[in-house]
């Protein structure tokens, strides 16, 4: 075990990995370009510091701190107080941030740190949330929603929710990315605060550091092209420079100064040349001396010792426990008055009933003429295809957030892509219980009795597993495509095939080939349609409808037309008999004789089964695919 006084040391560190971006092709092949990113690097650093990684783009920074985090092979030694540090270790006592983290929308920052803490709780959770807001400058937006934050406060924020796990190393990916100085100023004093407070060792990378937050770097490691240039304390950096003869101009920034030393110039090739001929003379001065600087510097630390530190909130928590926390965070960000909550609860609970509506304003005034076999068939089709498609919006509106975060905290091992969604699962299935069963209500008199109340409740399951279905396959597309539009449009292409297909409103299966008929027994919308219509059209009000008030079908029974009497003298005003007559012609296949009422087909226990059957296998295979390690280059862009 770790205890508060520690050292993290790195010995001969090389590091291989792809040096291009490749495109698709050659990423599927293995065919991207590789080369070493570090070479030969060697750094100390000790508990209670803060070590920034000095590089131009391409220098190896990022790479490094994935090599610390063991997020990538690499050939060499990492020691944390002497022993090797393991993966799960760090998954367990460490923390890694990115400067394109992105947090849950819809909480408060209070909300949002207090839900990062699963270890402890009571008064103890509540104090360490208000330490670490003081710490951060977060307190007077304690209550502000994420969305509303500033730049400079998200930041914050984000580095908070790791470092009120009290982690033993906080590594930090650009963490004044994009910030202005003021705000760059106040990010790494807190920084170098929380530092010697908590006694934390603290890395982070920058790329253009300013002259004022030189004070709160205990030490700087200079890469270019892999290449160490410098490691060791800042306060060796202008002497070590200065007796190798590179003394640094009075009124410069030394940061800034030794950063474009060790940086190729490309502006021609004459410089580049020379600058490159000037950078590995100083790596292989910095080889030659540079151990004895790092030496000196061990022998010379005074070490932060915190005897309060307590890593209570890191390690592996047990799988129920895992998934209550995300329910809870799912829950907290839609039970919320704010901007984000507001929206998740309307388009949860309203989206549904509102176009429900819609379709009760166009139908209401249908009546049992022989054209309510079209017309509630049509209204049928209508409900089906509008669950399945605002199911789609709502879960390409909703979902990414959740996954964005997953794809973030999976590198950390905090949960699985199945975790998550057993949770999103937990919340969204009476979430999409409640509004179908308010829709179905509102169209239902229109179909039927509804004081039938069990074929009203039957016709709800088959729309609400038509909203589970739809909701799940958006949620396995979105597991490999990124944007929201792209996502959308795929899965309404998706849908709209299988209802062409199997609804049987567009297209009768008597129009059928053989091959597309069978075709339809491997989609949801077949049984799911099947049900509904066997259902509202069993009905006996559907016997022998009139033309219209005037032309009674019962006066002239040859005058009834139906799919096996077809005939020229027939009126075909009247071409339904009856609702089985229309289902016969809609639903089976040309060669059909017979009762459709006697087959299997059309046995409704059997379709509702066999709906929820897809419904319940595509969850099911969703939590499957989650578990899938999918290439770094489809998961990369989901954390950028």
């Amino acid at each position: 075990m770790i205890g508060s006084d520690y050292t993290l040391e790195l010995c001969n560190v090389f590091h291989s990995g792809q040096v291009e971006p490749g495109n698709f092709f050659q990423r599927m092949t293995g065919g991207v370009k590789t080369g070493i990113i570090l070479k030969d690097v060697s750094m100390l650093t000790h508990s209670g510091e803060v070590t920034a990684i000095l590089g131009s783009k391409g220098s190896g920074k990022r790479a490094l701190l994935d090599v610390i985090a063991r997020r990538v092979p690499c050939k060499g030694h990492i020691l944390l107080e002497g022993v090797p540090l393991e993966e799960d270790q760090f998954r367990n006592t460490c923390a890694l941030v990115r400067h394109s983290t992105k947090l849950l929308p819809g909480l408060s920052v209070q909300q949002t740190l207090s839900l990062s803490l699963t270890k402890i709780s009571g008064y103890l959770k509540s104090s360490k949330v208000k330490q670490v807001m003081a710490d951060l400058a977060l307190s007077q937006v304690a209550h502000k929603c994420v969305t509303n934050l500033t730049k400079s406060e998200y930041r914050r924020l984000v580095i908070g929710v790791q470092l009120i796990r009290d982690p033993i190393i906080l590594l930090l990916d650009e963490p004044t990315w994009d910030l202005d100085p003021l705000n760059t100023y106040l990010v790494i004093s807190i920084l170098s605060n929380a530092a010697k407070k908590y006694g934390t060792t603290i890395i982070l990378t920058m790329e253009k550091p300013r002259s004022d937050v030189f004070p709160f770097l205990d030490r700087v490691v200079y890469l270019c092209l892999g290449d160490v240039v410098y490691a060791g304390p800042t306060r060796n950096l202008l002497d070590y420079f200065g007796s190798i003869g590179f003394p640094c101009p009075q009124l410069e920034n030394p940061l800034m100064y030794y950063l474009c030393l060790s940086t190729v110039d490309r502006r021609s090739r004459e410089r580049f040349i020379e600058s490159n001929h000037q950078i590995a003379a100083l790596v292989e001065k910095f080889r030659l001396e540079g151990q004895g600087i790092m030496q000196s510097a061990a022998t010379e630390h005074s070490r932060i010792v915190n005897t309060n530190k307590m890593q209570m909130n890191y390690g592996k928590l047990s799988g129920i426990r895992v998934i209550w926390m995300l329910y809870l965070r799912i829950l907290a960000s839609i039970f919320n008055f704010k901007k984000n909550g507001i929206k998740q609860m309307t388009m949860r609970l309203f989206s549904l009933p509102i176009y429900f509506f819609i379709l009760w304003i166009f139908y209401n005034e249908a009546q049992d003429f022989q054209r309510a076999f079209i017309t509630k068939s049509g209204l049928i089709f209508n409900a089906m295809v509008g669950t399945y498609f605002i199911s789609i919006m709502n879960t390409i509106c909703l979902y990414d957030p959740y996954r964005t975060r997953y794809y973030q905290e999976s590198q950390e091992g905090l949960y699985s892509g199945a975790s998550l969604l057993l949770s999103w699962n937990l919340v969204s299935l009476p979430f999409s219980l409640i509004p179908t069963f308010a829709s179905a209500a509102i169209i239902y008199p229109i179909l039927g009795d509804i004081s039938e109340s069990m074929d009203y409740l039957y016709f709800c399951l088959a729309l609400w597993s038509c909203y589970i279905y739809a909701e799940q396959q958006a949620i396995a597309v979105m597991m490999f495509v990124k944007n929201g539009l792209i996502a959308a449009i795929f899965n309404i292409y998706i849908t709209c095939i299988y209802i062409m297909l199997a609804s049987g409103v567009l297209r009768s299966y008597k129009g059928f080939e053989e091959w597309l008929y069978y075709l339809t027994y491997i989609t949801h919308t077949r049984y799911a349609s099947l049900f509904m219509h066997r259902s509202i059209f069993k009905q006996p009000n559907f016997n022998i409808l009139p033309y219209s008030i005037s032309e009674n079908c019962t006066a002239i029974t040859n005058l009834i037309q139906t799919s096996s009497n077809l005939n020229s003298n027939s009126n075909s005003n009247c071409r339904y008999a009856n609702g089985k007559a229309f289902l016969t012609e809609r639903f089976t296949y040309k060669h059909f004789t017979g009762d459709i009422y006697l087959t299997g087909e059309f046995n409704p226990e059997f379709n509702i089964g066999i709906s929820f059957a897809f419904s319940v296998g595509i969850m099911i295979f969703n939590k499957f695919l989650y578990l899938i390690p999918l290439p770094s280059y489809i998961t990369d862009k989901f954390r950028e």
